[in-house]
């Protein structure tokens, strides 16, 4: 998925278009070959409603690209511009990869591309796209939903999620991981995290949590049990289910599993360790364990991921 086209209509808000431009459009130098970025639409378009931008490449150029974005629309309650839905599924058709970012989704939607599957958007209109698409199975719940060829996100920090999600399946973690701390955004929140969580507990520096965090990653290699967490955060294991709840939106313990199979990624990626080895290293206790857990959430046991990604 070496090319990337981002598809611009008049009126395109610009915080899902710049994320996007940040992501693909910027080569790091992170060690791997980065993606040939294209901006597609009409020349005129105004971006965020003030901003003109200079476009050189019409929407036909979606069909060329191996991956497809689709930022935010103007205006929900409009129809999406005609040429735009027939550019995306133009670009389907000739087998691109489409990822709309927030109300993108809309445009994918009366392309047809989301019929008979699972997709979100934004929470706030994600009654509207069941109550027109009622062929697309919306999901309100979630940050992102990857459909494999079709992928759609919730709204502005979450269309960020599912750019970095996208370059963890062509570079791997440890590349994801690396760009995410470049732009000082947290390096995976899984598709399936809620979208508003009603939190009891703060954000930053006064988030009961923070410290806990910081202190299982640097034990990933031990058995913590949900009891060894509440007791260094000085709570009962009910409150400190409550409290991970309304943080993350899951139990501590597949919280706790998540960060050892991204640390189990990041070891295949960057190490010559036996998956034996690596799962001692994050705490998985024997090669078995690791193989479940690593085929259950990411579908490939370790060996193949380790030969698809290593350098």
């Amino acid at each position: 998925m070496r090319s990337v086209a981002l598809a611009v209509a008049d009126g395109t808000p610009l915080f899902e278009l710049a994320a996007a431009c940040e992501v693909f459009g910027v080569d790091r130098g992170l060690g791997t070959p980065w993606y040939d970025f294209t901006i597609c639409g009409q020349d005129d378009a105004e971006v965020g409603g003030w901003l003109r931008a200079g476009i050189r490449h019409g929407l036909d150029g979606l069909a060329d690209a191996d991956t497809v974005i689709v930022p935010s629309c103007r205006d929900v309650a409009e129809p999406p511009p005609r040429a735009l839905v027939d550019a995306v599924r133009a670009a389907h058709r000739a087998g691109a990869r489409v990822a709309s970012l927030c109300t993108g989704a809309f445009v994918l939607a009366e392309a047809g591309l989301l019929d008979g599957r699972r997709a979100t958007t934004h929470w706030a209109h994600t009654a509207l796209l069941h109550d027109r698409y009622p062929a697309v199975r919306v999901d309100a719940d979630v940050l992102y939903v990857d459909e494999g060829d079709v992928l759609t996100s919730a709204g502005k920090a979450a269309g960020l999620d599912l750019c970095l999600h996208l370059v963890r399946i062509d570079h791997g973690t440890a590349v994801a991981n690396a760009l995410a701390r470049s732009l000082v955004v947290p390096p995976h929140r899984p598709g399936g995290q809620a979208q508003f969580i009603p939190a009891a507990v703060g954000y930053g520096r006064n988030n009961v949590l923070a410290g806990l965090m910081a202190w299982a990653l640097e034990r990933v290699d031990r058995p913590l049990t949900v009891r060894d967490l509440a007791r260094e955060a000085g709570m009962s294991s009910r409150n400190l289910a409550r409290h991970f709840n309304a943080v993350t939106g899951t139990s501590p313990l597949r919280w706790l599993l998540t960060q050892r199979i991204r640390r189990a990624q990041e070891l295949l990626e960057t190490s010559d360790l036996s998956v034996e080895q690596v799962a001692a290293r994050t705490g998985m206790g024997t090669a078995t364990t690791l193989r479940r857990h690593f085929g259950h959430q990411l579908g490939v046991p370790p060996e193949t991921y380790r030969r698809t990604f290593r350098p």
